[in-house]
């Protein structure tokens, strides 16, 4: 019963999913978008973001974690220095409804520090969806904006070495506000 009972929650939650083309959005500006935080606060994209950049790891499955894991032991081991948030998006009703037992999934596999830099995205996830496109939906979206909320990178092939390299460049040309 327990496995019925989970093949029945996966089926909503992925049975009205929109496929969305991919594009790249390097140079638009990020729609404004409201997410909470696995703290449970609040938080508004990219309006609360007060750091020069930020990075935006967004995954729309859970398959997507692979390759965010893999960005942030890169920027990790590489000593990035940049702002990084996990932004589960979730687009349709069920995952909606299924929010809270989602959101407490997240909490038990990611450890209490952390829950600040994860902002999950229910209500707004179709539009970040359409923002972005979602083909290939277990790519992880890469982004880095300025502190306007103009994309100044973009990638959603995953991870690569030489996307990271194409990030760190970005990076170090950067004027930092004082």
């Amino acid at each position: 019963m327990r496995i019925i009972s989970y093949f029945l929650v996966l089926l909503l939650l992925t049975a009205c999913s929109t496929q969305y083309p991919n594009k790249n959005i390097t140079g638009e500006i990020f729609p404004t978008v409201e997410g909470q935080t696995l703290e449970k606060k609040s938080f508004t994209i990219p309006s609360d973001f007060t750091d020069d950049v930020t990075l935006l790891l967004i995954g729309y499955v859970q398959n997507s974690q692979f390759d965010i894991d893999r960005w942030l032991i890169a920027l990790d081991v590489t000593d990035t220095q940049v702002k990084v948030y996990e932004v589960p998006t979730i687009q349709g009703l069920f995952p909606q409804m299924f929010s809270t037992f989602i959101d407490n999934g997240m909490r038990s596999g990611i450890p209490k520090p952390l829950w600040q830099g994860v902002v999950t995205i229910y209500d707004d996830g179709e539009q970040v969806q359409a923002f972005t496109g979602n083909e290939n939906i277990s790519n992880a979206r890469v982004v880095l904006l300025n502190n306007k909320g103009k994309i100044l990178y973009f990638y959603d092939q995953g991870f690569a070495v030489d996307a990271l390299n194409e990030i760190r460049g970005v990076l170090s040309n950067q004027p930092l506000s004082k």
